[in-house]
């Protein structure tokens, strides 16, 4: 059963409850990420395989196992230490097992200190890269093999696409030591029929791709990152594919807009009417989140009504692309000059018409005056 990692406790909790009342059996679907929710619980296997039988078809597999066992796999899922607040898939069936081999294998490991070190470096890599701290057991497994390459898999779910990546991890020819040297990624659109692959390298001294800038770029947006030349010297980039050219290993081409083309982030936001940009705080997120390559949800202020837009940075043109709700590309003219421009003429229409009652004002005593010195002329 694979799950949603996130949701372990309170998958755990409820397992737990279902238990007390009788229930023995838990059915599920095993071609999604499973949570509280989509699971069926029974108090006999006779109804169990009933309800799988039926509802297996084209859009799903089901199975069933026993409640007992899924309530020990969480429990040591949530006991291992694992940060189980990320939203994650992760496979449960089995795991209170694989943990008991796991403490094994750290057994084996930490007889070899040098191994050791090799397996904390490689967890620090992938969590870095964004792959999280759920592959302790197979890179322990695949080190323990001996073998010169390995290679470890893992699937997501980003929205209605999904996404599959193979790690590729391959021994040094001079040492014992592992070192993961790329991951390829398979994109699934939901309403495309062919998949998208591109393979991501990793560098030893940083800036590397995680796996959501990955999607991000795979998805045509652009990434901002801090790397390295052939020197060592430092550069900031921005980075987005060119999927109309490959090189000789069928990868995408990889288009750099350097510092030095010019494009501001800060000032193409700055452009458009976005409350966000009113509290520093949130201005940083936003322009943090712009440069891993997010569509980002934000707010419009026009004509004082607020609406839920969403950007995402544009570096080619130097702009960045505005969608309306239903994700639709929009050209949004409104910018902050145009809005104080509007507001100035506001204020000196206001002004004038102060300015015309105050003359209006001024003239009426006169008139009064006035009409005083006729009556006397007139008496």
């Amino acid at each position: 059963m694979t799950i949603d990692l996130s949701d372990s406790e309170m998958m755990l909790s409820f397992t737990q409850e279902m238990a007390s009342l009788g229930y023995q059996y838990v059915a599920f679907d095993i071609e999604i990420v499973n949570n509280s929710n989509t699971l069926e619980f029974y108090r006999n296997i006779l109804d169990a395989q009933e309800y799988c039988s039926v509802m297996t078809n084209d859009a799903g597999y089901f199975e069933n196992l026993p409640v007992k066992s899924l309530i020990n796999d969480l429990e040591a899922l949530v006991n291992s230490g694992i940060d189980i607040t990320c939203k994650e898939a992760i496979e449960i069936t089995g795991f209170a097992n694989r943990r008991e081999k796991s403490e094994l294998l750290d057994n084996n490991l930490n007889s070899n200190i040098m191994n050791q070190k090799n397996l904390e470096y490689l967890k620090d890599q992938l969590k870095y890269t964004g792959f999280g701290e759920t592959f302790d057991l197979d890179l322990k497994e695949k080190m323990m093999q001996g073998e010169k390459e390995f290679k470890i898999s893992r699937e997501g779910v980003y929205g209605s696409d999904s996404m599959n990546a193979v790690l590729n991890f391959k021994k040094s020819d001079q040492t014992d030591m592992y070192f993961f040297n790329s991951y390829h990624v398979s994109l699934q659109k939901e309403n495309s029929k062919e998949s998208l692959d591109q393979t991501f390298y990793i560098n030893s001294t940083g800036g590397n791709i995680t796996l959501k800038e990955a999607y991000n770029l795979m998805e045509g947006r652009s990434v901002n990152k801090d790397l390295k030349n052939k020197d060592g010297e430092l550069y900031n980039s921005w980075i987005k594919i060119d999927f109309k050219q490959t090189d000789e290993a069928g990868n995408f081409k990889l288009n750099h807009y350097h510092q030095n083309y010019g494009y501001d982030l800060e000032a193409s936001v700055a452009k458009h009417s976005i409350k966000e940009l009113d509290t520093p705080k949130f201005k940083e997120d936003l322009l943090n989140s712009l440069k891993k390559g997010n569509l980002q949800s934000v707010t419009f202020v026009v004509g004082g009504v607020e609406s839920k837009m969403f950007i995402e940075a544009n570096p080619q043109f130097k702009t960045v692309k505005v969608y309306d709700e239903n994700m639709q590309r929009i050209n949004h003219r409104e910018s902050k000059e145009e809005k104080k421009s509007i507001l100035e003429n506001q204020s000196a229409s206001k002004d004038q018409k102060k300015s015309s009652d105050g003359d209006s004002d001024s003239s009426e005593p006169e008139k009064k005056n006035n009409n005083r010195k006729s009556k006397s002329h007139s008496i």
